[in-house]
């Protein structure tokens, strides 16, 4: 991981996600996991970028007070919205098969948000990846629910499991945001956060583009 001054940070993952911690790894950092139990509603009124955001921000400043001064703690959280309707975390098997009904033959938009939060200072920002699905049958959202039991995952369905290889027909941005970590955006974000002087900012701020 080449930003300066790394070194002198311990990086925490509040997240249980194997996802979201593999893509970590992955970027090259060393962190530890802290597993917290989030309250994950959100104001009436909000809409898909803005849950997302607040949501992984909420999470963040669960932290405070218990941060060393060279922590940083990274939360995230996923949303996918379709028809202007948010698709959480399936409840049960009746939910999922409702959420995969509803991409089923349709674009939705897969939005992380993420926070960086120490002593000094924090950052909100988001990524939305637009992500295509071919018509699935029944016979295949059963099998999908029922092998891979995705009520722990958004939209219910992990893109890089079975139903991502058989119905997924385009990806307009990120993948890996798809997946559950915007980890091009989180380097660059990370690195700033760690080498600008400029003073802390306000939630929210203004959500960046890219992916």
């Amino acid at each position: 991981m080449i930003i300066p001054n790394l070194e002198n940070y311990r990086i925490i993952l509040a997240s249980r996600s194997p996802r979201r911690q593999q893509l970590l790894y992955e970027l090259g950092l060393d962190f530890d996991v802290v597993i917290k139990d989030f309250d994950e509603s959100f104001p009436e009124g909000l809409e898909g970028r803005s849950i997302a955001e607040y949501i992984s921000h909420q999470k963040a400043v669960s932290f405070r007070g218990e941060l060393e001064d060279r922590d940083i703690v990274i939360t995230a959280d996923t949303v996918v919205w379709c028809n202007n309707i948010l698709l959480g975390k399936p409840r049960d098997y009746s939910d999922a098969a409702f959420m995969l009904g509803a991409i089923s033959g349709n674009t939705h938009e897969v939005i992380t948000g993420v926070t960086l939060l120490s002593n000094s200072r924090e950052r909100t920002f988001s990524v939305s990846s637009k992500v295509t699905f071919d018509p699935l049958s029944s016979e295949e959202i059963d099998f999908y629910i029922e092998k891979y039991k995705p009520y722990d995952k958004a939209g219910a369905y992990g893109i890089q499991e079975w139903i991502g290889l058989i119905a997924c027909s385009s990806i307009e941005g990120s993948y890996f945001n798809v997946v559950g970590l915007p980890v091009r955006t989180l380097y660059k974000e990370l690195k700033e956060f760690i080498l600008s002087p400029s003073p802390p900012e306000k939630y929210p701020p203004t959500p960046p583009g890219g992916g």
